[in-house]
């Protein structure tokens, strides 16, 4: 099979049209990402951080794929739309917006904030806007004060059992990468370090070979729900931001334990009864807290074939190109809407359509296009 022609007319011919032709609100600016399967807009609360994947991912198109106006003009509905609604007066950014704007849902996390800084920056980039770059440099800036608390006047625990939680580290290693124009050197230089050293050698347990999803602030184990917790998706999706970081430092033995990790990770994670990843396990095998745990998700198996692509593409081992046409033949069996276009988000654990939106609260434009822009130019290089 050619994977390079595969990935990039399924993302040129039928993922970018999909929202193209459905989520772009004409009225308000921004977008509608509660689309079901035909992509009727069914819910028109708009959700920040989904707002930002999706300018990021036009602007991105627009950067790398082609200079295409429209996809511009998207970017910017997007962009507005943040700045014009989407932060509260200190620069924090709201989790969610009626469709006119009006604030919903107060900024209780730091997702919202992090993809509004991609959004800005690759937009940046895209306009020549200088203003958005120092937008983008602020947000960043905002978010590292945020760090030790992202959730400041929101956070529920009472400080009695202290976690810190993978998430941070993990989308650090790749929004510095995405700031990289904006920010100076010592500055994405100390971000990569940290995230390294967070990543391989706090959170991926040297035992196991797993990457936890919560630690103790001193990086040992907790022994209750949440320290047992792993989100195989998240742990695959980390690693390919950490070979990205390798190949730009040249350094193959990160990469070489960033293979070895997915491996491990799909090894322990794969249902061996009826195929593809679980979403949520314990570490010791014990029942899960999430109700949904054995669900498969779309935005898992994507990350899942970036990564395998990448590990295979700088290392050549066979063992990553098997499971790669794994999870490749589960994915597209699965998850792709050859009658509607799009891709479906959530399945049972036999592999049936659970829900059959194509968008929603946590889907939008964003795992589908990056995944199939990923893996469309891994396999351009690997045919090289």
């Amino acid at each position: 099979m050619n994977y390079t022609s595969l990935y990039k007319n399924t993302l040129l011919n039928n993922i970018i049209p999909f929202w193209e032709e459905n989520s772009i609100d004409s009225t308000h600016g921004g977008y509608f990402t509660c689309l079901d399967k035909t992509g009727e807009v069914y819910d028109t609360d708009k959700f920040m951080w989904l707002q930002g994947r999706q300018a990021w991912t036009f602007s991105m198109l627009y950067n790398n794929v082609e200079k295409n106006e429209n996809w511009l003009g998207i970017a910017k509905k997007g962009v507005d739309f943040i700045i014009k609604h989407g932060m509260d007066k200190d620069g924090n950014f709201y989790f969610s917006t009626t469709k006119e704007g009006k604030p919903l849902v107060q900024p209780y996390n730091i997702f919202s904030d992090c993809f509004a800084a991609m959004a800005f920056s690759q937009y940046a980039i895209a306009s020549g806007d200088d203003e958005m770059k120092q937008l983008a440099k602020k947000t960043y800036l905002n978010i590292l004060k945020k760090k030790d608390n992202p959730k400041g006047s929101y956070e529920k625990s009472t400080g009695e059992r202290p976690l810190k939680s993978f998430s941070l580290p993990m989308i650090l290693s790749n929004l510095v990468l995405e700031l990289e124009g904006v920010l100076d050197e010592d500055e994405v230089n100390k971000t990569i370090d940290f995230s390294i050293n967070e990543v391989m050698n706090v959170f991926l347990d040297k035992k196991s070979g797993l990457v936890y999803e919560f630690v103790r602030p001193d990086g040992s184990h907790e022994d209750s729900f949440n320290g047992r917790l792993l989100n195989p998706g998240h742990g695959i999706e980390a690693m390919w931001f950490m070979i990205d970081i390798g190949v730009r430092r040249k350094d193959e033995q990160l990469i070489k334990k960033a293979a070895d990790t997915i491996l491990r990770i799909l090894d322990y994670s794969w249902d061996k009864k009826h195929g593809g990843i679980y979403y949520f396990m314990d570490a010791l095998g014990k029942p899960p807290q999430q109700l949904e745990w054995d669900q498969k998700l779309w935005w898992v198996h994507l990350e899942a074939l970036v990564a395998l692509g990448k590990a295979y593409e700088h290392t050549g081992r066979k063992e990553l190109m098997d499971w790669y046409e794994k999870v490749h033949d589960y994915a597209w069996s699965h998850f792709s809407d050859a009658d509607n276009g799009e891709w479906f988000g959530y399945l049972n654990r036999q592999g049936e359509v659970l829900l059959d939106l194509k968008g929603g609260k946590w889907k939008g434009c964003f795992h589908v296009p990056r995944a199939m822009y990923q893996c469309w130019k891994t396999f351009e290089r690997i045919e090289k």
